[in-house]
């Protein structure tokens, strides 16, 4: 599915910066009704454009301040290797994403905990013993100056 127009658009917009916003705030910004502005939005949900809201949550705060990207190399490009690679990276709770990549690697983690101490844990305990890995290359984020992510 695509985006219809440029209302749809300016909806997407919007509730991408500031996903608590009331419709009525919402219906302003964009200069619909409020009743059209949510049969707007109730559409885009139906349809999976828009997939689901989320908070935006404090790393610090929640001992999480640490995050590294992780790229990972595996020693057979199986179907069942990945399968079994993306299984554990499930159940690991320190990979907030794992992406599948073209490239020299296979998949790119996002992985978040309190500090290098359990980075090191999860690396040497976690991933480390997953028998597909074949190599890991830490990169370690200094800073996010931009971050749209929600």
């Amino acid at each position: 599915m695509t985006v219809k127009d440029r209302i749809d658009q300016n909806i997407l917009r919007e509730l991408t910066r500031e996903g608590r916003i009331s419709n009525l705030e919402l219906a302003e910004r964009i200069g619909l009704s409020p009743s059209a502005c949510l049969r707007r939005v109730q559409e885009l949900e139906r349809l999976g454009v828009i997939r689901g809201y989320r908070a935006v949550l404090d790393g610090e705060a929640v001992g999480r301040a640490f995050v590294a990207y992780v790229a990972v190399g595996l020693n057979l490009h199986t179907k069942s290797a990945q399968a079994a690679f993306e299984r554990a990276m499930a159940a690991a709770p320190q990979v907030q994403e794992c992406h599948n990549v073209a490239g020299a690697i296979e998949y790119l983690l996002r992985v978040e905990v309190a500090d290098l101490v359990a980075y090191k844990r999860f690396h040497t305990e976690v991933l480390g013993t997953v028998e597909q890995v074949s190599s890991i290359t830490s990169y370690i984020v200094m800073g996010s100056p931009k971050d749209l992510r929600a």
